[in-house]
């Protein structure tokens, strides 16, 4: 098969553009979130669900679309999640009111779940293994692309035209994709077809969703929330049962197991699964701190703000791109470990930002988190995906994104609640009248927005300096989070490739069965 492919390069940028695809919508939707209140006069309860909605659709339907890949072929199901992605989106542009934009969001979170697993599951059957490092770089740098050009294109469309644009604008990119993968990647499915799990699908969506929504909950009305709490104990209860099922249905012969433990003997699989969750939530102490630090203290707008990101992505690239050669020198654990170091190195710095530091300083030390970010992200994503057998490799895939995908929202939740905190702890009001105290607590911006009102110089320097020692204390925890992971790496990370997995009896390793 490997020669059927010759264009393979070609290949991996038609993936990286569907990736692309995907991440453009969330960063788009935070900017347009307010356009879209009135637009569809949505309430708060609404916006909160245009992006949870989402979030939960896409953390839930990532193993699944795993399964649907081995099974019926990973080809068709990256295929049919573009064209739907192309769907929801034109359906979000032509929404009249909330339920129809939410009913487009989900479909959209359905569809992204499909292209993000069966991109990165792709990426097994095109390269070799000497070749996969390269690869997964590339597909980990394009993952934070969408980060600054999100905001910068949505603001500037914002600005100048119809709202519906922001959303259509994903049309386009999601169809050139649609047909590069078409003409360029090669249909493949596992030898013998996975059975369909329908336990184990329920109990992982819904434990997955309760986890995820519970996070999210936590993240906007802190950790003592009782609703907050209760789905985040239920969705941990229900995954532990799925996880004891799925062990059981791993130990009879012949069980047709949504998730094969034996990709667990691996640490480079277990250990690069788990090493990348850490890197997503410390990462994410600089991407939901840092746009509200642009806009609610330095006082930028959304277009601003991405452009202000683009040092981050700058060094993620500098880093993602030639990992591999890096850990074919030193090894995997070396890398990833010295990608940590250098990951909480650029974060502590991060938090000695004050109220005169300048763009100079931020964009500095937010490059260094880049390069430490690309270099640990995009090395333990590689050591996943090389222990993952090409008739697994949809499932293989998908318990990382899945990962991934609730180490964000957790990762947020703990944050938020940390910069929240320390932002309130800091806040003069002294002079300020309860019902005006009460907006200033609530967030930077409204309190930004209650100084201004009442011109009061004391009071705006009083906001954003404490919401400036928030961003501070926030980072201080993720630069913790990663040096966990540099602690981790070093631990249980192989440091170099360990010996191949036993080949199953079901099939040659790498065996491709064409499409039916």
């Amino acid at each position: 098969m490997r020669d059927l492919s010759k264009h393979k390069w070609w290949a991996l940028g038609a993936l990286t553009l569907a990736v692309l695809a995907v991440g453009l919508d969330g960063t788009i939707l935070s900017v347009a979130l307010p356009t879209l209140a009135n637009a569809l006069h949505a309430s708060e309860t609404d916006l909160q669900w245009f992006s949870s909605g989402y979030l939960l659709v896409l953390g839930a339907a990532m193993l699944p679309a795993g399964l649907l890949g081995d099974r019926y072929g990973r080809k068709k199901v990256l295929l049919i999640g573009l064209a739907l992605f192309g769907v929801g989106s034109a359906a979000c542009a032509y929404s009249t009111s909330t339920g129809e934009f939410l009913a487009a969001r989900v479909l959209l979170g359905l569809a992204g779940a499909a292209v993000i697993v069966m991109a990165l599951s792709a990426l097994t059957v095109l390269f070799t293994e000497e070749e996969r490092p390269k690869a997964v770089g590339i597909w980990a740098a394009a993952n934070f692309v969408a980060l600054p050009i999100g905001p910068i294109l949505g603001g500037w469309l914002l600005t100048h035209y119809w709202w519906g644009w922001v959303f259509l604008l994903n049309v386009p990119v999601a169809a050139v994709g649609l047909v590069a993968a078409a003409i360029l990647i090669p249909e493949s499915r596992s030898p013998q077809r996975p059975g369909v799990d329908l336990v184990g699908i329920a109990s992982s969506v819904m434990g997955l969703v309760a986890l995820t929504y519970g996070l999210i909950e936590a993240g906007q009305n802190g950790w003592t929330d009782t609703a907050a709490l209760t789905l985040m104990v239920v969705g941990v209860g229900i995954l532990v049962g799925f996880f004891f099922w799925e062990r059981h249905l791993n130990a009879r012969p012949g069980g047709q197991a949504l998730i094969d433990f034996t990709l667990f003997s691996s640490r480079s699989y277990t250990w690069g699964v788990v090493l990348a969750a850490v890197a997503v939530v410390a990462m994410i102490g600089v991407i939901f701190t840092m746009p509200q630090y642009f806009q609610g203290v330095v006082g930028t707008n959304a277009m601003g703000s991405g452009l202000r990101l683009l040092p981050l992505i700058g060094g993620l690239i500098i880093g993602a791109v030639p990992a591999d050669r890096v850990a074919r020198v030193v090894g995997a654990k070396i890398t990833v470990a010295v990608g940590f170091a250098i990951l909480a190195a650029g974060l502590l710095l991060g938090a000695t930002t004050n109220i005169d530091s300048g763009t100079g300083f931020v964009a500095g030390w937010m490059s260094i988190v880049g390069l430490g970010m690309g270099l640990a992200m995009a090395t333990a994503s590689s050591a996943v995906m090389t222990e993952v057998p090409e008739e697994r490799s949809g499932v293989g895939s998908a318990v990382m994104q899945a990962a991934n995908k609730t180490a964000a929202p957790f990762g947020s939740a703990v944050l938020g609640s940390v910069l929240l905190g320390a932002y309130r702890s800091r806040l003069d009001l002294t002079h300020v009248p309860a019902p005006a105290a009460a907006a200033v607590r609530a967030s930077v911006f409204d309190g930004v927005a209650v100084a201004h009102r009442a011109g009061s110089q004391v009071l705006l320097v009083s906001v954003r300096a404490s919401f400036l020692h928030g961003v501070d204390v926030a980072l201080a925890v993720s630069a913790g989070a990663a040096i966990v992971g540099l602690v981790l790496a070093i631990a249980f990370l192989p440091g170099r490739r360990s010996p191949r997995r036993v080949e199953r009896a079901s099939g040659k390793e790498g065996e491709l069965v064409p499409a039916r």
